[in-house]
This record gives C-alpha cells, structure tokens and sequence, in this order.
C-alpha cells in the first residue's frame, strides 16, 4: 500500500498537485495553510473536496494541496480535479460515479489573448463619425 495517492488537477493557469493520505482525520492543507483559510470564499472548500463526498470518504483522508498560477476560482477547481484523479488512483470503480458528476473533465476554456488594434480579446474602441 502507498503512503499516499497522487493526482495533478489544471484549471485556466492553475496547476495543484494533490495527495490523499489513508487513515487520516479530514483534514486539509493547501500551500501549507489550513483548507478554510486559504480558500477563504464561502463555498471554495465545499466546491474543491466535492468528489470525497460523492464517494462518501470526506473524513477517511488527509488532504495536501500545492497549488499555483491563476486566481481563487481556478485554483479551487484545480484541486477538485486533482482530489478526483487521486480517488480513481485509489478505487478504479469510483471513475464511473466521478464522471457522472463531471468531476474527472478538465475545463479547456483559458484567457483569449489580446488582439491589435483592440482594446481587449473582442472589445474594439468606440466608433466615432467625426
């Protein structure tokens, strides 16, 4: 048996590295810091451990994240992905449950770079006649 499970999750610019050690209390820790601190915003925790739940194993693991790149949003669902490729690694069965919740996807959409002569990706300067 390992010391623990690995998964890697990716989200816009964000990559988290997670591991699930057995036996544990529930805890989490992310970049060294306790889960609900560093995922301060109401519901960033719930969203990011989502696939232990839907497995009913919240408590059984202990949970470290390090996590980089982007902002709150990415890096949450970045360590929801990553939460979910270690439970496959764990229990092959629970693939089917994870995908059913569309927990084992990676989101593609990423930032769409600027383009010349616009403001933005898609906003162009405000048309003058004169």
């Amino acid at each position: 048996m390992a010391d623990y499970y690995e998964g890697i999750g990716r989200r816009k610019s964000s990559t988290a590295r997670v591991r699930l050690w057995p036996g544990g209390n529930g805890t989490i820790v992310v970049n060294d810091k306790p889960g609900d601190v560093y995922l301060a915003r109401e519901g960033d925790l719930d969203i990011a451990l989502a696939p232990l739940r839907t497995v009913g194993h919240e408590g059984a693991y202990n949970v470290t994240v390090k996590v980089h790149g982007g902002g709150p949003t990415g890096q949450r669902d970045a360590i929801q992905l990553g939460i979910a490729r270690a439970l496959v690694e764990i229990e092959p069965e629970w693939r089917s449950q994870l995908r059913q919740f569309d927990f084992l996807s990676r989101d593609p959409r990423v930032k769409e770079r600027k383009k010349p002569g616009l403001k933005r990706a898609r906003k162009a300067p405000t048309y003058t006649k004169r």
